[in-house]
């Protein structure tokens, strides 16, 4: 969609050639959302993917990732054997439904940036512990994991004009085991819910819920519970109020299904299955 209200788009090379950020400003990565629909208010563009950023990165403390890194680009990534949870990169990715065309220009920081229920890096980062590198307007930068950075539908901790620069994976989470359960009304429609169980070498338990809730949802636990447990930490972790309603499922089938994914995915975990 042409966007009628634009009167700039800045192409900064550099962090010291990005301009002050001033009301109506809007920060370009890949554009799939920003371009889908009317935009009224922004009247300049900022183009991020002009900074040069490298995609990802894989180190001994574990995998950085780009904000402006594409969908298809972190598809493609292949992790070292010992990163146990190397598939669920590949199974969020392909939890976000679109042609080849949006994998090619959709980035990592515009998915969790954008902050929807069903985004898909949200859940993965969540689930692995991500934390994201956040530059401040004054030249500085601070990290917040990003359970704390998507707060609801559309919106999240970042100030304005604050950048996600990239988002850090550690490298003990990577080694976890891991158990991805995805769900929706149609074979093809966005996620109602979806579930991530990871198991790490000490034995701890996690479970990640995002896409049938308002924001993300992890529930730790020293070991792997029971069935019944498990449903109980469920039902304290989610009050009525967080689960998501819209025309991608309604907040009592989000509930149901929420509960019967989590279970498979703990029965994997607790069976040793992939």
């Amino acid at each position: 969609m042409d966007l009628s209200s634009i009167t700039e788009v800045a192409t900064p090379g550099s962090r010291a050639a990005l301009p002050a950020w001033r009301p109506g400003d809007a920060w370009l990565a890949g554009g799939t959302w920003l371009f889908s629909e009317p935009q009224a208010g922004i009247g300049r563009l900022i183009d991020l993917p002009s900074l040069g950023w490298d995609p990802h990165a894989v180190t001994e403390q574990g995998l950085r990732i780009a904000a402006t890194c594409t969908i298809a680009a972190l598809d493609r990534l292949a992790l070292p054997d010992a990163a146990a949870a190397a598939p669920l990169v590949g199974q969020c990715c392909r939890a976000l439904l679109g042609s080849f065309k949006v994998w090619n220009a959709a980035t990592v920081g515009g998915n969790l940036c954008l902050a929807l229920p069903a985004g898909p890096m949200t859940a993965l980062a969540v689930a692995l512990d991500g934390t994201a590198l956040i530059w401040t307007p004054d030249g500085g930068e601070r990290c917040l994991p990003v359970r704390d950075l998507v707060l609801g539908p559309q919106a999240t901790a970042l100030a304005p004009g604050e950048i996600l620069r990239e988002i850090v994976l550690p490298a003990a989470a990577l080694r976890r085991r891991t158990a991805f359960r995805r769900l929706s009304l149609s074979p093809n429609g966005r996620s109602g819910a979806l579930v991530i169980a990871t198991l790490d070498a000490s034995g701890a338990f996690a479970l990640t819920v995002t896409a049938a809730t308002r924001r993300p949802v992890r529930i730790d636990l020293a070991r792997v519970p029971e069935a019944g447990a498990l449903a109980a930490a469920l039902a304290a972790a989610i009050p009525d109020g967080l689960w998501y309603d819209d025309v991608h499922g309604a907040p009592d089938w989000r509930r149901h299904v929420t509960g019967l994914l989590a279970e498979e995915a703990r029965a994997e975990i607790a069976g040793g299955g992939a």
